[in-house]
């Protein structure tokens, strides 16, 4: 696909993600005082977003860029300091933590082409 980053952009990205998750994990360990129950509980729930695919590509990609977009962390980031509403920093933190994991194993925002076609490139069988 046309734009698919290769090379060592993609292994700078993929690095990124790495740095994400062990910042926003560190943070979670400084700031966060829910637990690390509550983190790995709650580490995967962005990944329900999978299931906006049962509705077609075009709902499935838009549901998991909304949720494996740092757009929705970081806000809930930046109201959860400024209100002083630790559950939405914890909420952040995950949420971001979530995100650079997936980016770290290569797993990009997605185009409506399908599930398999992301900013990173081609993944699945078929790559």
């Amino acid at each position: 696909m046309p734009g698919d980053v290769t090379g060592g952009v993609r292994l700078i990205l993929r690095l990124e993600g790495l740095v994400v998750l062990a910042a926003a994990s560190l943070a979670y360990s400084e700031f966060a005082d829910h637990g690390w129950t509550i983190f790995a509980i709650c580490f995967l729930l962005p990944d329900i977003s999978f299931s906006g695919y049962l509705l077609g590509p075009k709902a499935g990609a838009a549901a998991y860029n909304f949720a494996h977009s740092y757009i929705g962390a970081v806000v809930c980031l930046i109201v959860g300091l400024l209100s002083a509403i630790p559950l939405l920093l914890t909420i952040g933190l995950i949420w971001c933590a979530h995100i650079g994991f997936d980016r770290m194993l290569g797993y990009g925002l997605k185009y409506q082409a399908g599930f398999s076609f992301t900013h990173f490139g081609r993944i699945g069988k078929q790559a």
